[in-house]
């Protein structure tokens, strides 16, 4: 079975990863897609998706190939009687004979092999626990995520495999098998093809054949046997169930996957003998989300019930051909190497970084329960941390300090000062508070840079703005505004108080030349000193300090000057 996800429907809301057990859904920016390699089909993100822009879909070109040769087997699962409900099982399997199968199993061979085989398996004393095996979900799920839990697997194969097995083996090595139902890798390599209903019944409109529900009432053929004798649908046996209808302590029952990290707590670190667990992603096959919603699932077994057959008094199967048959199954453990190296992991998780009370953020926005989790997926390439809205956050905060710190300097830069400004003029005409400018400007940097390298005059902007942070409080601002020019502002200060800072200023910058070794009156400054003045015709401050700057240069530089309206 393949999962995919339409780009057209899909908007990246991320309620796929969300739900997804096996962290099988990859992210980037607005592309979402399915790790085929990782997906374990167990059809959860389905039903999570409001936009309906997830498939599954078998191979029902293979199928439709094989319906065609008129030699194929199929293998029609109980579950179809109510997919296609109101149409009768009758019916359905009359339009799988239209469409050029020349046999048609309802499932049930191999559901008797299974139980049988659990039978004997049960019978054993000292298993101490035993996981039920027929769901290839929960088999794929603890090879991949609960290693520690294979070696309690029952060794016994899906009911839809063994069934493939048995056909062969009744009617010939040859005949190709084709499988019809919800969960498609139950098959596994023993089926020619598998299919959902929804693709059987696209198979029969590309063969011609009449509406199911046109088809007659009565079987067109005798029907293959539909009884049951040892078994209950998947595989279980009538006298398993019998048991846990009483209690037993050896007989668990577990729905959902979220039970297989406490399942695996008590069987490898707690050493629990917990009997024979009954586990499955859901309340079985007639749950699935490919037969529709949770809410209809006792509808449907209401259906399915009402078609299955009495039970037979005697076994169903041909026990000669079922001697030969493979129904038990082994489990490999996967070699280590599928999880990301942990210091890509903490690498990751670094860059998110923490929330404010220390602790992982684990808002669950970017899809997955916990940072850990997503900075694993994160590692193996299916998210990028483009989906974490704590590492955007950061990242905008960043940029915001980029923007707002030069990075040469480390003072403010033009962006901040004309916010200030904007800031401190609307202030003054509420309080009539004044402040004033500084506009600064090394006269000689051109020289410096020309006669002693770039890096030199980057080293004399540093340590010009280093002056600046000694001479100004706290509530003032140090700006660069563009090259070799400063702006200070200097709240609360009128003219006079802001001339005494500027002639500061020059005089320590005019000593940093020195105490850097340059020659004398190469590095120097020349001031231009406003007061913001309060009025409609009054001129913006940093152009009147711009204009006396300009006078300051004029008067032989390393002066301090102010405008002509000060």
């Amino acid at each position: 079975m393949d999962f995919r996800i339409d780009p057209e429907l899909c908007v990246a809301c991320l309620a796929c990863v969300r739900v997804c057990p096996a962290d099988a859904v990859a992210v980037e920016q607005q592309r979402v897609w399915i790790v085929d390699a990782a997906c374990t089909r167990c059809g959860l993100c389905l039903p999570a998706c409001p936009h309906e822009a997830i498939t599954a879909g078998g191979d029902v070109e293979r199928a439709l190939e094989l319906a065609e040769s008129g030699r194929a087997t199929l293998i029609l699962t109980v579950e179809s009687a109510a997919y296609f409900y109101p149409a009768t099982p009758e019916q359905v399997v009359n339009a799988c004979y239209a469409a050029g199968f020349r046999r048609v199993h309802r499932g049930v061979l191999g559901d008797e092999l299974v139980a049988q085989e659990y039978t004997r398996v049960l019978a054993d004393e000292g298993w101490g626990t035993l996981i039920r095996s027929t769901c290839p979900v929960i088999v794929e799920t603890v090879r991949t995520q609960y290693p520690e839990l294979i070696p309690y697997l029952a060794p016994v194969a899906t009911p839809v495999a063994v069934e493939a097995r048995y056909l062969k083996e009744l009617y010939g090595a040859r005949t190709p098998v084709v499988y019809a139902g919800v969960c498609l890798t139950e098959g596994g390599d023993d089926v020619d093809a598998a299919i959902t209903f929804a693709d059987l019944q696209d198979l029969f409109q590309r063969r011609g054949v009449v509406r199911v529900e046109d088809q007659p009432l009565h079987f067109n053929r005798v029907p293959e046997e539909r009884r049951r004798h040892w078994s209950t649908a998947g595989g279980l046996p009538l006298e398993v169930l019998m048991e846990e209808r009483h209690s037993s302590r050896r007989f668990r029952k577990l729905r959902g996957l979220s039970h297989l990290e406490a399942l695996a707590r008590a069987v490898a670190v707690d050493r629990i003998d917990l009997g024979f667990v009954d586990i499955l992603p859901c309340e079985g096959c007639l749950d699935h989300p490919l037969l529709g919603p949770t809410e209809e699932l006792f509808r449907r077994r209401e259906i399915v019930g009402a078609t299955e057959p009495a039970r037979a008094r005697e076994p169903v199967v041909d026990l000669a051909a079922a001697e030969a048959v493979r129904v038990g199954a082994a489990f490999s453990i996967p070699r280590d190497g599928a999880a990301p190296p942990a210091e890509a992991i903490d690498a990751i998780l670094g860059q998110i970084g923490v929330a404010p009370n220390g602790k992982p953020w684990d808002c669950g926005a970017c899809g997955y329960g916990t940072c850990r989790a997503f900075a694993t997926a994160a590692a193996l390439g299916r998210t990028t941390l483009k989906s974490c809205p704590p590492y955007l956050d950061k990242q905008a905060q960043h940029a915001q300090q980029q923007a707002a710190v030069d990075s040469l300097t480390g003072l403010a830069t033009f962006r901040v000062l004309r916010d200030r400004l904007a800031s401190e003029t609307a202030r003054r005409a509420r309080t009539n508070e004044a402040f004033a400018v500084l506009f600064v400007d090394l006269d000689n940097f051109k020289q410096v840079n020309d006669q002693f390298g770039h890096e030199a005059g980057n080293d004399v902007l540093r340590n010009t703005a280093s002056e600046f942070a000694a001479l100004i409080r706290t509530t003032d601002l140090a700006a660069r505004y563009g090259g070799d020019e400063f702006v200070l502002l200097l709240i609360r200060t009128g003219l006079q108080g802001a001339l005494a800072v500027a002639e500061k200023v020059r005089a320590d910058v005019e000593a940093l030349g020195q105490r850097l070794g340059y020659p004398e009156g190469l590095v120097t400054v020349s001031i231009g000193v406003a007061e913001a003045r309060s009025g409609p015709d009054q001129e913006d401050v940093l152009i009147t300090a711009d204009r006396a700057l300009y006078r300051a240069k004029q008067q032989g530089r390393n002066r301090v000057a102010t405008g002509e309206n000060a």
